[in-house]
């Protein structure tokens, strides 16, 4: 599987980090260029490369790995989303130093993301436990403990799968965001 990131810090790195060994190919991208993540895909290894968020978007999925106050801006250099399976791995937090949450009233965030990705298939997972806590690259590692997502498709029967370190594949059943997305947000 041919995974992008829009994002290349933590969630992008560690997400790599285990599916590159199961023979998956990563493509990081952030706002700099490809330029700037030279030294970080030679030590992600064989299967990871950089480009373009436009290049990620091209991939079997993307993800969407930056921070809340730069997704329109990342959702943006992508003009068209219709069909892509896009996961959002995002958080609304307006600021980190000092910690501030974004505004959480009405709508959720991945409501927020469709707006701005029209036509994906958005796949909420990856942003409710901390990127630190997931670090342990071992064969053991256990994939299903953090690994958990709802989707806004409109086809209720649709199947996204993400591979995972337990096993080549793992598949949400995607549903509406907006009840479970309330309780993720």
């Amino acid at each position: 599987m041919r995974i992008g990131f829009i994002g290349a810090g933590s969630v992008a790195q560690t997400i790599s980090k285990h599916v590159l060994p199961l023979g998956h190919r990563v493509l990081l991208s952030n706002t700099m260029g490809p330029e700037f993540l030279t030294k970080l895909v030679q030590e992600l290894g064989s299967g990871a490369e950089a480009g373009t968020p436009q290049q990620a978007a091209e991939k079997d999925i993307v993800v969407l790995a930056v921070m809340w106050p730069q997704v329109e801006a990342a959702l943006a250099a992508v003009p068209d989303w219709k069909g892509r399976v896009l996961v959002d791995a995002t958080n609304r937090i307006a600021s980190m130093s000092p910690f501030s949450l974004g505004d959480i009233s009405g709508r959720t965030s991945s409501e927020i993301i469709a707006d701005h990705a029209p036509g994906a298939k958005i796949v909420k997972a990856f942003n409710s436990v901390p990127m630190a806590w997931i670090s342990d690259f071992s064969a053991g590692w256990s994939a299903r403990q953090i690994v958990d997502g709802t989707g806004n498709s409109p086809e209720p029967s649709e199947d996204i799968c993400i591979p995972t370190r337990t096993s080549s594949r793992r598949c949400f059943r995607l549903q509406t965001t907006t009840v479970r997305a309330r309780y993720e947000q």
